[in-house]
C-alpha cells in the first residue's frame, strides 16, 4: 500500500512539474496555406498512430440566420448527408464506414463543422467527399421534409420535454434581448417548421463557400502530398461574396430579469446567467479559471458546499461561455434536493458569489484550476481529433496560434484578478435569474 501511494505521489509530482514548465503545446509542425478561392488550409503532422482526421469548419452558425428561421444552419448540417449529384442519400457515410472510418458534423451558434477520422492512406477519400457536397449538395423536397420532423422531434426529445434544458434555453433568450445569441441552434419550434428548400438553397449558396471555410487535417500524414490533394478537388470551386457579418451589439442589462417556468418535474432547479466578455478579453482567463475553481470536480466550491455539506442539491454546477465569437455568458445552474425550495438553492449560490468577492480563492485553489486546465490541453495532444477541434475553434475566434495566448494568459491570473472579475460582472443589475417550479402533473381523462 505504502509503494502505491509513492508511485502515486511520484507521478503527481511530475505532471505538476510538467504544467510549471513555460513551453507552447500547440505551435510545432503546423503548416498553413491558402488557395487562390481563399479556402485556408492547417496541415498538422502527427506521426503517432496510422490514422488522420479532416475537419472542414463553415463559419456559419445560429448567429447568421435570418428572422424567423431559427435552426436554419442546423436542419442543413442534417440534410449534408442526404446526397449529392454523385451519391445518393448517407452514401457518404457509408463509404466512410466501408473504409474503416468514423464521419459526424455538429452545429453551434459560431460555426458548422464536418469531420471524418480515417486510416491515414485513406484521408483522401474524406478530402473527395466534402469537396463534393461542398458544391454538388441535393436538396429532394421529400428529404427536406422528413429530416425537418426529425428535427421537430428532436427538439420536443431535449427540450419540450425536458424542463431543466427547458429553463436554460428560456434563461438564454431572456438574458439577449438583441443579440442573436438569443435563438437556439436547434431553432424554434415554429421557425423550423417554416423552413423550406428554398431556405436551405441559399443558405448553402452563401455560406458554404470555399472563402468561409478552413480546412484542418491532423494525423500521419505528408503535408505536400495531402496540400495537392486538397487543390485537386477545392480550388476549382468558386468563392462567393459573403454578406456582411452580424453587428448587433447587446445593450448593458440594466436591471435583473426573472424567469418563472412551471413544468412537470420532479424537483426545483435555479439558473443564473451573468453577462460576461469572451475570449480573447483580458477578464476572460479569469474568468475560465473562475469555472474550474467552483465547479471543477467533486473538490469544487459548489459540489463541496451544495452538495456535501448542505445537502442542498443534488447538482450544482457553473459554466463560463467564454470560446464564442461575441460576448457571452457565465451561468450557474442548481437542481434541489426533493425537499428543498428555489428559494433555499438561490440563496446558496449567492453566497458562494459573496464568499470568492470578499476572500478570492486561495493560491493552492488557484493553481489547481490552472493545473487542470493545461493538463487538459497536454492530454488532449493524444487525441488528433481533440487537437484538430482545438485548432479550428481557435481559429473560429481569429486565429489559431491565439492557442498560446490563451495558456499564457491562464498562467498571469491571480487570486485579486478572480474577486475583481466577480465584483465587476456578478451583480444584480447584470444577471437573469430562471427559476424551475415544478407543477403538478394533469392526468389526461379516458
Amino acid at each position: 500500500m505504502r509503494k502505491n501511494n509513492r508511485i502515486k505521489i511520484a507521478i503527481y509530482s511530475f505532471f505538476i512539474l510538467l504544467l510549471l514548465i513555460p513551453v507552447t503545446i500547440y505551435a510545432a509542425d503546423v503548416k498553413e496555406y491558402f488557395l487562390s478561392n481563399g479556402l485556408k488550409v492547417i496541415i498538422i503532422e502527427e506521426h503517432k498512430a496510422p490514422i488522420a482526421t479532416f475537419q472542414i469548419w463553415y463559419k456559419v452558425g445560429a448567429v447568421d440566420e435570418p428572422m424567423g428561421k431559427s435552426g436554419l444552419s442546423h436542419l442543413l448540417e442534417h440534410m449534408m448527408f442526404k446526397g449529392t449529384k454523385n451519391y445518393g442519400p448517407s452514401e457518404l457515410s457509408r463509404i466512410i464506414q466501408k473504409n474503416g472510418g468514423t464521419d459526424n458534423a455538429h452545429t453551434t451558434k459560431d460555426y458548422t463543422t464536418y469531420f471524418e477520422i480515417l486510416p491515414s492512406d485513406r484521408i483522401n477519400i474524406a478530402i473527395k467527399l466534402e469537396a463534393d457536397r461542398m458544391k454538388n449538395l441535393l436538396l429532394d423536397p421529400k428529404e427536406v421534409a422528413s429530416e425537418r420532423n426529425v428535427v421537430m422531434e428532436e427538439r420536443r426529445l431535449r427540450y419540450e420535454d425536458d424542463p431543466q434544458n427547458s429553463l436554460f434555453e428560456d434563461v438564454v433568450a431572456a438574458a439577449f434581448k438583441v443579440h442573436p445569441y438569443q435563438k437556439p441552434v436547434i431553432g424554434w419550434m415554429s421557425d423550423i417548421q417554416s423552413i423550406d428548400l428554398n431556405d436551405l438553397s441559399n443558405h448553402y449558396k452563401t455560406y458554404y463557400s470555399p472563402n468561409n471555410a478552413v480546412i484542418i487535417i491532423v494525423g500521419d500524414i505528408k503535408p505536400d502530398e495531402i496540400l495537392k490533394q486538397i487543390k485537386s478537388e477545392f480550388e476549382n470551386i468558386p468563392h462567393t461574396e459573403i454578406p456582411g457579418r452580424i453587428k448587433s451589439i447587446e445593450p448593458e442589462q440594466k436591471g435583473e430579469r426573472r424567469i418563472i417556468l412551471k413544468r412537470e418535474a420532479e424537483v426545483p432547479a435555479v439558473m443564473l446567467a451573468y453577462h460576461v466578455p469572451n475570449f480573447p478579453h483580458e477578464d476572460s482567463y479569469a474568468l475560465d479559471i473562475l469555472s474550474v475553481i467552483l465547479s471543477g470536480g467533486k473538490s469544487s466550491r459548489l459540489y463541496q458546499s451544495m452538495i456535501y455539506e448542505k445537502k442542498i442539491a443534488i447538482d450544482a454546477s457553473a459554466d463560463y461561455i467564454g470560446f464564442s465569437r461575441f460576448p457571452h455568458l457565465f451561468y450557474f445552474f442548481a437542481v434541489a434536493v426533493p425537499d428543498k425550495t428555489p428559494d433555499e438553492i438561490e440563496k446558496a449560490l449567492y453566497e458562494e458569489i459573496e464568499k470568492i468577492k470578499k476572500e478570492g480563492p486561495s493560491e493552492n485553489e488557484l493553481q489547481k484550476a490552472k493545473n487542470q486546465i493545461e493538463a487538459s490541453f497536454i492530454m488532449e495532444q493524444d487525441s488528433i481529433y481533440m487537437q484538430a477541434m482545438k485548432y479550428g475553434l481557435f481559429e473560429i475566434l481569429g486565429d489559431w496560434k491565439l492557442i498560446d495566448k490563451y495558456l499564457e494568459g491562464i498562467r498571469k491570473v491571480s487570486s485579486e484578478d478572480i474577486t475583481r472579475v466577480v465584483k465587476n460582472y456578478f451583480i444584480e443589475e447584470n444577471r437573469t435569474t430562471g427559476i424551475l417550479i415544478p407543477a403538478k402533473k394533469v392526468n389526461s381523462k379516458k
